[in-house]
């Protein structure tokens, strides 16, 4: 039953935000691959204008994020990444780590000739961006965080142990998912999902907490959920406190304001975020600099 209650868990988190539009669909300025600390990271990268470093959930890939991507392009360049195992992406002899993939998101930003990238991810993708981040400060303008815990203890409880369950022997069971179907029509080793599955698997049963590592963060941040995620409201105020924000009243003149965001969304939950038409008029003022009441901040 635990498993059952696992595949329609993490298929439900595919259908709504797997499912891209044609007229989203953007064809590609330039991709192709980066060799990073043994692993070959395929890329594509739209649009024109300041970088945006743009990383997907788990089990997702790039191609499930043409809305997000088609938008954010409209005024920008977003080099979007296939993730460790993922998309075109092979999943290697390597395990699954945030932490590691943080390192590597350095590497590929350099290799592509650029010093400095605003970075956005989402699940999965945020806390590869909160590691890039943490660990390059230099390198990230401005950070998005979207639906993106600081521990797993910010998950609500009856999620952990659905998540512990996910292993290869979920495959067979996810054989007509958006995800599942995504996965075997561009990796390099298709049979190697099940693999995928146990990584991730072990990936999130391993418990962490980054509270000590949100004062790394320097550049200015914005926290985005759902009303409806899967994280605990208590959590995500407190990620937003230990950012600094959310201790005071701001004051007349904004003379209190905290430089960071926190947004949550009406209506939206984690597995629709990235197909909701408010989540990219959220984040755009944030990253162009712009405040609701000065113009910029």
């Amino acid at each position: 039953m635990l498993k059952r209650t696992l595949i329609k868990f993490v298929a439900s988190s595919l259908i709504a935000a797997s499912i891209v539009p044609a007229a989203h669909a953007q064809k590609a300025v330039k991709s192709g691959y980066a060799d990073v600390n043994g692993l070959s990271y395929y890329y594509e990268i739209t649009g024109a204008g300041e970088p945006i470093l743009l990383l997907h959930g788990g089990l997702f890939s790039i191609s499930m994020y043409g809305q997000i991507r088609a938008e954010l392009a409209k005024s920008r360049q977003v080099i979007a990444v296939d993730l460790h195992g993922h998309g075109r992406t092979a999943l290697g002899g390597r395990q699954i780590s945030l932490i590691d993939q943080g390192a590597d998101m350095a590497r590929l930003v350099r290799s592509l000739g650029h010093r400095q990238v605003d970075v956005v991810g989402h699940s999965m993708g945020g806390g590869i961006a909160f590691q890039f981040a943490a660990q390059n400060p230099a390198m990230v303008r401005r950070l998005v965080l979207i639906s993106t815990p600081f521990s797993n203890s910010g998950f609500y409880p009856e999620l952990l142990p659905q998540q512990a369950q996910l292993g290869a022997a979920a495959a067979p069971m996810m054989k007509e998912t958006p995800m599942y179907q995504s996965y075997v029509a561009v990796a390099p080793k298709p049979e190697d999902f099940p693999k995928l599955l146990d990584r991730m698997g072990a990936y999130m049963r391993a418990p962490y907490d980054w509270s000590p590592d949100v004062s790394k963060l320097t550049m200015s941040v914005m926290l985005v959920y759902g009303d409806g995620d899967m994280f605990r409201p208590e959590h995500e105020v407190r990620f937003y406190q230990l950012l600094g924000g959310g201790l005071k009243d701001a004051g007349w003149g904004r003379e209190n304001m905290s430089r960071n965001r926190l947004a949550i969304l009406p209506d939206v939950t984690h597995y629709d975020m990235i197909s909701s038409p408010r989540l990219v008029p959220t984040i755009m003022p944030f990253l162009e600099g712009n405040s609701s009441s000065q113009g910029a901040d």
